[in-house]
C-alpha cells in the first residue's frame, strides 16, 4: 500500500495531472456551458442532444493520430514531438474559443456549430498528444504505475471539466452573458499553454522501433514493390497507418476484435446519462447555482479523491477484475437517478446521487484507461491508444447524440430513461468476462 501511494510523489505525475486538466477543459466549452447556453435560447432536448454530436471528433481522432507519432512539426518541432503538438492544439483552442465568445447564436447558429466542431477537433487531437505523453513518460518496466497515471489523468480531466465548468456556471448565474463567459474561458487557455512550455519532453525509442518496422516491411514486400516506391509514400503509409494496426491484431489475434467491441460498449450507458444530465437537473427544478455546486464543484472534488482510491483498488484486484466491479457499480448507480426523477429537486438525494455516481465513474474510468494503456505498444503509443480510445468515444459521443431523442420518445419519462441506461452496461460486462479469461496470461506476463 505504501509503495502504491509513494508513486504519486513522482514529478512526472504532476505534469500528467495538469495535462488531464487541459484535456477536460474543452468539454466545458462544447459541453456543459454550451448546453445551458442553447437551452437558454430555447432549443429542444433533441436539438441539444444532436448539437453535442460535434464530440464525434473524439471518436475519429484515431484517423490522424499516427501523424502525432510520425510527423515532426516545422519550427515547433524543436520543443519535442509531444510538446510541439500540444502547443499547436492549445493555440488553436485559444483562437476558436475566443471566436465563440464573439458569436451571437441567435443570428448565426451554424457558425457557432462550426466553431464548436473546430474546438472538438483541436481538443481531440490534443487528447492524442496528452495520452501519448502520459504513456511515454513511463519506462517499459514501470507498467505497474499505469493505474496511478490513469488516476491522475482522470482526476485532472474532472478538475478541468468540473472546476472550470462550475466557474463558468457561477459567472453565468451572476448575470454575465454567455459571450463574456466564453471570453474568460478563452483566456484560461493561456494557463495550459504555459504548462506545456514547462513540460519535460519524454524520452522515447519509438523512431528507432518504427525504422525497424519499416525495414521489416521492405524485406517482406520488396519482391513485389520497388525499393524506390517503398522509400516514398507507400513506406510512409505502411509504417504510419498499417504497422500500428498490424501490430495490435498480431499480438492479440481474434481477441483484438472482442477487445474493441468491449471498449465500444462499456460506457455507452454512462454517456447517455451524462449527455442529458444538465437538462434533467434543470427540468426537475434545480437552479444553475445548485447544479454548479453539487454536480460540478462537489462532484469534481469527489472524483479527484475517488480516482486515487480507484487506482489503489485496481492495483490490489487487477485491471480485469477491477473493471468488472466498476462496471456493475456504474450500472447500479444509474438507478439512483431514476429515483431522483421520482422525488424531484431533493438536494439530499441529489447529493447522494452525485456522490455515488462520481465514485463509480472514477473507478470505471481509471480502470478503463489503465486497461487500454496496458495494451499499447510503445512504438505506436499515440496511434494504438487513440484507436482504442476513439472506439470508446464513438459510443460515448456519436451514439449518445441520440440521448435527447430517446427522452423525447419517452415523452420526458426520465425514470424509464435511466433504467435503460443501466441495461446498456450489461453487454460490455459480458464481453469483459470473456476477454478476461483470454487475456489473463497476457496481463500477468513480464511483458
Amino acid at each position: 500500500m505504501h509503495k502504491t501511494i509513494q508513486v504519486y510523489w513522482d514529478k512526472r505525475m504532476l505534469f500528467i495531472l495538469l495535462n488531464g486538466v487541459a484535456s477536460g477543459f474543452p468539454w466545458v466549452v462544447i459541453g456543459s456551458a454550451l448546453t445551458l447556453w442553447l437551452q437558454q435560447l430555447g432549443l429542444t432536448r433533441t436539438a441539444i442532444g444532436f448539437f453535442g454530436s460535434v464530440t464525434a471528433m473524439y471518436a475519429l481522432n484515431w484517423m490522424w493520430a499516427p501523424l502525432l507519432d510520425r510527423v515532426r512539426l516545422p519550427l515547433l518541432g524543436a520543443l519535442g514531438q509531444r510538446r510541439s503538438w500540444l502547443l499547436l492544439c492549445q493555440s488553436l483552442l485559444l483562437l476558436l474559443i475566443a471566436l465563440m465568445g464573439l458569436t451571437d447564436p441567435r443570428e448565426n447558429l451554424i457558425w457557432l456549430s462550426l466553431l464548436s466542431l473546430g474546438v472538438a477537433a483541436a481538443s481531440a487531437t490534443q487528447d492524442v498528444a496528452i495520452d501519448a505523453y502520459r504513456i511515454d513518460a513511463l519506462t517499459l518496466d514501470e507498467k505497474n504505475k499505469l493505474p496511478a497515471t490513469a488516476a491522475l489523468a482522470t482526476s485532472g480531466w474532472w478538475l478541468g471539466y468540473g472546476l472550470f465548468g462550475a466557474a463558468a456556471l457561477y459567472v453565468a448565474s451572476f448575470g454575465f452573458s454567455w459571450n463574456a463567459v466564453y471570453g474568460l474561458l478563452a483566456a484560461c487557455m493561456l494557463i495550459f499553454i504555459a504548462v506545456t512550455l514547462c513540460l519535460d519532453e519524454p524520452k522515447s525509442s519509438r523512431f528507432d522501433e518504427q525504422a525497424k518496422t519499416q525495414s521489416e516491411f521492405e524485406a517482406a514486400l520488396g519482391a513485389r514493390i520497388s525499393r524506390r516506391q517503398l522509400h516514398g509514400f507507400i513506406a510512409w503509409w505502411l509504417t504510419t497507418i498499417v504497422a500500428p494496426l498490424k501490430d495490435f491484431f498480431t499480438r492479440f489475434g481474434y481477441v483484438a476484435l472482442l477487445i474493441l467491441l468491449f471498449i465500444f460498449s462499456f460506457k455507452i450507458g454512462e454517456a447517455f446519462l451524462g449527455r442529458m444530465s444538465l437538462v434533467f437537473y434543470k427540468e426537475i427544478g434545480f437552479t444553475t447555482a445548485q447544479i454548479a455546486t453539487y454536480s460540478k464543484l462537489g462532484g469534481t472534488l469527489l472524483t479527484v479523491v475517488f480516482s486515487i482510491v480507484a487506482s489503489i483498488i485496481a492495483v490490489q484486484y487487477g485491471l480485469i477484475r477491477g473493471l468488472f466491479i466498476a462496471g456493475v457499480a456504474m450500472a447500479a448507480t444509474n438507478l439512483i437517478f431514476a429515483y431522483l426523477a421520482q422525488v424531484g429537486p431533493n438536494t439530499t438525494v441529489f447529493a447522494a446521487a452525485i456522490l455515488l455516481d462520481n465514485f463509480t465513474s472514477a473507478f470505471a474510468t481509471v480502470s478503463f484507461v489503465a486497461f487500454i494503456s496496458h495494451l499499447t505498444n510503445r512504438a505506436y503509443t499515440a496511434s494504438q491508444y487513440a484507436l482504442m480510445a476513439s472506439i470508446g468515444n464513438f459510443g460515448r459521443t456519436v451514439l449518445a447524440g441520440g440521448s435527447g431523442l430517446l427522452v423525447d420518445y419517452l415523452h420526458g419519462n426520465w425514470q424509464i430513461f435511466f433504467v435503460i441506461t443501466t441495461l446498456m452496461v450489461l453487454p460490455g460486462l459480458a464481453l469483459l468476462y470473456w476477454i478476461g479469461r483470454k487475456l489473463a496470461p497476457w496481463f500477468h506476463s513480464p511483458k
